[in-house]
């Protein structure tokens, strides 16, 4: 930095891409997705013989019966994604289309529905099982999401999802069994996450500990008290370690409808709660005082300071319901799952989630859109193991990130942080 320069803080304001330098990288998205895309997609044609087909199954309509399966074409699919993409590259090029992130987020569905048509020629695919798998597997990322989107609008970063989570899900299976109550169990795990988060919150916001140290002690904290206390008593005293589960539930009528019906309307009550806090986090965020406040405060807090609003309690306030957050997702694993606690049972799910935090631009819609592009991806490379695709399932798990890495570095647009995220405030 130069002498006498002053030093940038989150005061200054975001300076936006002029209109020069977005005509300067304005070939860049459509080609890499179109060619990523149309080789992709022309390598397809080397395995699917003329006149394969692919059958897909649709579950159950309105009298319960077995709808028919969706019998497909392969070339077909295939010659029509080429020109789908070729076609929104070209309008890109021509300025038709305005937006990167249109050309990616299309090709990128356009390159799905073609894969898995070439992945199931010859074959058949459980559609509908495959989406409802894909559902499951988003509702822990989900609430991880929600967890960071919570804490991080106020301005403090929380990498310690992933500890919260696993110490939830110890403390929820403990406590159902010793009551007999599912219930208790999720409210225990709640107050779990919530304990681990005040102190996070002590350590960052009061005493200004960096953040990610913070975040990382509450982590290997957590899973070493699991740990030891899975080995010395879980593992010894069967029934401490055998919860049960909630029941899936079906709203009566709209669950009977075809397709959508099984897909939306029917699950257990961690789906239907995660779907309610992406609706509530979202309204309170955006339209409410509170939610104004915590923006402002994660924004520039030396001016809402200045406007009278309470800048560590407010922060205090976030961390806390990140925390709640965390916990409940802590409990999907046990009692929304398997009903029961095994060491390291989150397998990374809270650092997943920071990443569809990330990728959703700090946004709860935006997050339960980026955690169902990695419980896709998960559900994936299941059912293809299963079609006995020739491609290693690791390659498959590796799309999210790839999309995470595209995001990050500016190519869909800038996934901006609030600008005094992890930034401890002092007066």
């Amino acid at each position: 930095m130069i002498a006498g320069e002053p030093k940038p803080t989150a005061a200054e304001p975001r300076r936006l891409p002029t209109e020069a330098a977005k005509h300067g990288r304005l070939a860049l998205a459509p080609l890499v997705a179109a060619v990523l895309v149309l080789l992709t997609i022309a390598v397809g044609f080397l395995r699917t013989s003329p006149g394969g087909e692919a059958v897909f199954g649709l579950g159950a309509g309105w009298s319960g019966q077995t709808l028919s399966p969706l019998t497909v074409p392969v070339n077909v699919v295939l010659y029509v994604s080429l020109f789908l993409v070729a076609g929104l590259a070209v309008a890109r090029v021509m300025g038709r289309i305005r937006s990167d992130g249109w050309v990616i987020g299309l090709s990128f569905l356009v390159l799905v529905a073609s894969f898995l048509t070439w992945a199931t020629a010859g074959q058949s695919l459980n559609l509908l099982g495959m989406l409802q798998a894909t559902l499951v597997r988003a509702v822990p990322i989900t609430l991880a999401a929600l967890s960071g989107v919570m804490s991080e609008r106020s301005g403090v970063v929380n990498i310690a999802i992933e500890g919260m989570m696993l110490g939830a899900a110890f403390t929820s299976v403990v406590a159902s069994a010793v009551t007999g109550s599912l219930l208790v169990g999720v409210g225990v795990a709640v107050v779990t996450g919530a304990l681990l988060a005040w102190v996070h919150g002590v350590l960052a916001i009061r005493y200004r500990v960096d953040q990610i140290v913070s975040g990382t002690v509450i982590n290997i904290f957590a899973t070493g008290m699991t740990s030891y206390l899975s080995a010395r008593f879980l593992q010894h005293i069967a029934w401490l370690n055998n919860a049960g589960t909630f029941p899936n539930l079906a709203i009566p009528g709209l669950s009977r409808i075809p397709v959508i019906g099984p897909l939306l309307f029917s699950g257990n009550v961690f789906f239907f709660a995660t779907v309610v806090l992406v609706i509530t986090l979202h309204v309170v965020l955006f339209r409410t005082r509170f939610g104004l406040r915590v923006r402002a405060v994660g924004e520039h807090p030396r001016a809402a300071d200045t406007l009278g609003i309470r800048v560590e309690r407010t922060r205090y306030i976030s961390v806390l319901l990140s925390g709640m957050i965390a916990g409940l997702g802590g409990a999907y694993f046990t009692l929304g799952s398997v009903g029961r606690f095994d060491e390291l049972m989150t397998a990374g799910r809270g650092f997943i989630g920071l990443a569809a935090m990330i990728f959703g631009k700090w946004t709860p819609v935006g997050a339960l859109g980026a955690s169902l592009l990695f419980g896709f991806a998960d559900s994936l490379q299941t059912k293809l193991q299963i079609l006995g695709i020739p491609i290693p399932s690791e390659f498959l798990l590796m799309a999210p990130y790839i999309a995470t890495i595209i995001v990050v570095s500016g190519i869909v647009g800038r996934a901006l942080p609030p600008a005094a995220d992890g930034q401890p405030y002092e007066k």
